[in-house]
């Protein structure tokens, strides 16, 4: 989830950054001791090359 794909952080409410909503998952995925995707692990687990995005 990224400012591409969403630019609300709450109802009526517009983030400001992409920092913003990733650390908006990064919280739960952290008290669920589940670590998240680098950008080069994201990129490889969706199959995009560096220079496709």
């Amino acid at each position: 989830m990224g400012f591409e794909d969403n630019i609300y952080y709450r109802k009526g409410e517009l983030a400001v950054s992409n920092a913003q909503l990733v650390a908006r998952v990064a919280r739960p995925a952290a008290e669920l001791d589940r670590t998240l995707a680098t950008p080069a692990e994201a990129r490889r687990i969706l199959g995009l090359t560096s220079g496709s995005i």
